[in-house]
């Protein structure tokens, strides 16, 4: 099968493009800057396979387009960012550009395919979207409000292409080691004052904690190359399945919650 991954320089992305390399699938790998593409041509030499990169910034719409030459079977929508702080202070063109490139990048690229898989008939379109696409979580709420646009976006595609052969479906990882986390963490170090924010300080001081107990990314990265391969997937796939009753149980909660009532769940409260 031919293949294109966005976000393929680090994590999930460059996890899974080796390994569908490995698998003889024809994989075009997009990466940010020209940089990224050596280093992941270097990895692919050492694995053994054979892996086109491509620059592909998916909020350019030249680089959309340069991408939509090919005629590829499965587009895995893997690039993002996330930019994380509070709601009430996070600068705004920090928000605007966390939705330019989760959002508008994501579903760009899903109109550069998707006319081409609807004329043939067939085609796969995977959106990784996060658990933040069904949860918001404290302090990465403008991450995940992208999220929640971007399953959003995903539910009105698989709705609007049933019965054209065109699959559509999302993976929701919840918190895997990859770096991007910690990475997103690191956003509002370089405007957020602690002294002068509106959050209580209670809130405040577990921040950090937020960041233990990271997962190993092959997990996601299997999953990635099963939904890749096979024929029919599972439209939402959460990752992994143990965070389903959490995130269940948060949704439920925010059906009841009152003024001074927490809508967010600490997973160990489910024991």
């Amino acid at each position: 099968m031919k293949i294109l991954i966005t976000g393929a320089a680090s994590g999930f992305g460059r996890g899974a493009a080796l390994e569908l390399a490995r698998r003889g699938h024809e994989v075009t790998a997009g990466v940010h800057i020209a940089p990224q593409a050596t280093t992941l041509l270097s990895e692919a030499a050492e694995a053994g396979v054979t892996v086109e990169t491509i620059v592909l910034d998916i909020t350019s719409m030249e680089d959309q387009q340069y991408a939509a030459r090919r005629e590829v079977d499965v587009l895995i929508n893997n690039a993002g960012v996330m930019e994380a702080g509070p709601v009430a202070e996070i600068p705004l063109r920090r928000v605007r550009h966390n939705f330019d490139v989760n959002v508008f990048g994501t579903l760009g690229m899903c109109q550069a395919f998707a006319p081409r898989m609807v004329a043939r008939g067939t085609g796969k379109i995977i959106n990784v979207t996060s658990m933040g696409g069904l949860v918001t979580v404290p302090f990465a709420a403008v991450y995940t409000a992208t999220k929640h646009a971007l399953e959003s976006l995903t539910e009105g595609l698989k709705a609007e292409l049933a019965g054209t052969g065109v699959e559509i479906c999302t993976v929701n990882p919840g918190l895997f080691g990859t770096g991007f986390n910690d990475r997103g963490a690191e956003t509002m170090l370089r405007w957020f004052d602690p002294t002068s924010s509106l959050s209580r300080p209670e809130l405040l001081a577990g921040l950090s904690a937020g960041l233990e107990g990271q997962l190993d990314p092959a997990m996601v990265i299997d999953a990635l190359v099963t939904i890749a391969e096979e024929q029919s997937s599972k439209f939402r796939n959460v990752l992994p399945v143990e965070i389903i009753p959490w995130i269940k149980a948060i949704q439920e909660r925010t059906w009841d919650a009152s003024k001074d009532d927490s809508l967010f769940i600490n997973p160990a409260e489910l024991g």
